[in-house]
């Protein structure tokens, strides 16, 4: 896929952002607010994790901003050794202090860009990644990134990931656009919608439910499954 993303958000933009955003980040009832369903598909994710791999040790949450999924997979799995990858570092602080008050594992924060990541292969039971792989941008990072999480996991090891998606309908992208437009309204109206859907249009590259699914499979996962959608949002995974 041949696109020009010159006019997209560059890191250190991304980053700033963040920085700025901690707060908001940081509420464990609602998730990421903005994001459609963000309290279910956060239970599902960790619920799916827990499942899979109910004897982990070892997690991994790539883009984890203050930690609210890292903290409900330890209300789920407890005492997990934890790795936390942010491109903030005000955020990856916030997730340092209040992961470490609830788990007696390891905790270990890695601030830089998730297609950086250097990590022993088949270290993580777990892998969570939450409204962050919209940030990636043409199809050799998609491919890069998610054939790097999967030799990073053990054999049986899983990946989870909840995270708005593009619709390969033009017809349907128009209407999942206005639900999530609408959603974001009816949250703090017309303010609020202006603000994400422009930091959206100038930082998001999503990709669909079913390039991911494709990704997966064509990168060996053994099972794929489709845990929630609803709108432009979905919830989703594989286990090695």
């Amino acid at each position: 896929m041949n696109t020009d993303y010159s006019n997209k958000a560059t890191n250190e933009e991304i980053r700033a952002r963040f920085d700025r955003d901690v707060e908001r980040f940081s509420n464990l009832d609602t998730g990421q607010a903005t994001t459609i369903d963000a309290p279910i598909t956060m239970d599902l994710c960790t619920e799916a994790a827990k499942y899979a791999n109910p004897d982990a040790t070892q997690l991994l949450d790539i883009g984890c901003g203050a930690g609210n999924y890292t903290l409900k997979m330890l209300e789920k799995v407890p005492n997990l050794n934890c790795t936390l990858n942010d491109l903030s570092q005000p955020m990856l602080e916030r997730a340092r202090e209040r992961v470490s008050a609830q788990t007696s594992g390891s905790v270990e924060t890695i601030q830089g860009d998730m297609r950086g990541l250097e990590l022993p292969d088949g270290q993580f039971d777990i892998v969570l990644a939450a409204a962050t792989l919209h940030h990636l941008r043409d199809d050799a990072d998609w491919e890069a990134v998610f054939g790097k999480i999967y030799k990073l996991l053990k054999p049986g090891g899983s990946f989870w990931i909840s995270d708005i998606v593009q619709h390969d309908a033009p017809l349907l992208e128009a209407l999942f656009q206005q639900r999530f437009a609408d959603h974001l309204e009816k949250l703090g109206g017309a303010e609020l919608r202006k603000k994400v859907l422009d930091y959206v249009a100038h930082e998001d590259t999503p990709r669909s439910l079913n390039f991911q699914l494709d990704l997966m499979k064509k990168g060996g996962f053994r099972y794929t499954e489709v845990l929630h959608k609803n709108g432009n949002v979905a919830a989703f995974g594989g286990i090695k």
